[in-house]
């Protein structure tokens, strides 16, 4: 199998919550190699400045503020892309959401907001992919970024508060990714769907959650853990594959994580 990046030079790809983490380092990663990379964001000045990092003679990257909590916000994203640089060949559905609550007497409207995020906006937004894809009969790829809590719950889940809901989040997007190839498939389409699940990560998640004290915090201070630039780089791994060739689940983790 012969890896290449080759045929997405010049061709535009949509990422979404671009401004840090692992949706600054995918962003970077697809524009050094030549992609025209649309990052979609709140925190639009992120964004911008990321973009500055990219050197002359590769690719661009151009950020766009979009809520993904609103849809009308996503299809506008879509629009915008489309009428600027033409239709989409490759998305990212990087942005995720923590909340600090809990099952058992949790906020409702904090489980609705990593729902709307987690699933709802992964969902509208592979829509409008596919909906440009097969428009303009393109070999796309849908990359979701998921997570090892996608797949199974540690024992060890339970001590950590501020999971409460996001590992079923997860679980549907590993669902999720599966049912859209399936749907793809029969319609004979060449359009990838990708699940990478990391574990581990080095972001501000848990900060941007309040998290910063919890169990789950600790951990990250008692092993080396992922850097975004590894799931950055799985992503690249997962778009220079040949056209025929899927891979359909990556799941990478940091060689001491315990679960």
């Amino acid at each position: 199998m012969v890896l290449s990046m080759d045929r997405w030079v010049g061709k535009v790809a949509i990422v979404t919550g671009a401004s840090s983490g692992i949706g600054a380092a995918i962003a970077k990663a697809l524009a050094l190699n030549g992609m025209i990379v649309v990052g979609l964001a709140r925190r639009k000045e992120n964004v911008e400045r990321l973009a500055k990092e990219i050197p002359r003679g590769k690719g661009k990257i151009y950020a766009l503020q979009c809520d993904l909590l609103i849809e009308q916000n996503i299809l506008d994203a879509f629009e915008w892309t489309a009428k600027n640089f033409g239709p989409v060949h490759v998305l990212v559905n990087n942005a995720g959401l923590i909340q600090n609550t809990n099952l058992h007497d949790g906020d409702s409207q904090m489980w609705k907001k990593v729902i709307d995020v987690n699933v709802m906006a992964l969902c509208i937004a592979s829509r409008e992919a596919v909906r440009g894809m097969q428009a303009n009969k393109i070999k796309g790829h849908i990359i979701n970024i998921n997570s090892v809590l996608g797949h199974r719950i540690p024992f060890i889940m339970g001590q950590f508060s501020g999971v409460n809901i996001y590992p079923a989040t997860k679980h549907a997007v590993t669902g999720l990714t599966e049912v859209l190839r399936l749907e793809l498939v029969e319609q004979d389409s060449w359009i990838k769907v990708t699940s990478v699940s990391p574990g581990l990560v080095q972001t501000d998640i848990l900060s941007s959650a309040g998290l910063n004290d919890s169990s789950i915090a600790n951990v990250f201070d008692q092993i080396k853990v992922l850097d975004p630039e590894d799931v950055a780089d799985s992503v690249v791994y997962a778009l220079s594959t040949p056209p025929h060739t899927l891979i359909t689940e990556l799941t990478l983790q940091p060689v001491q994580e315990k679960f």
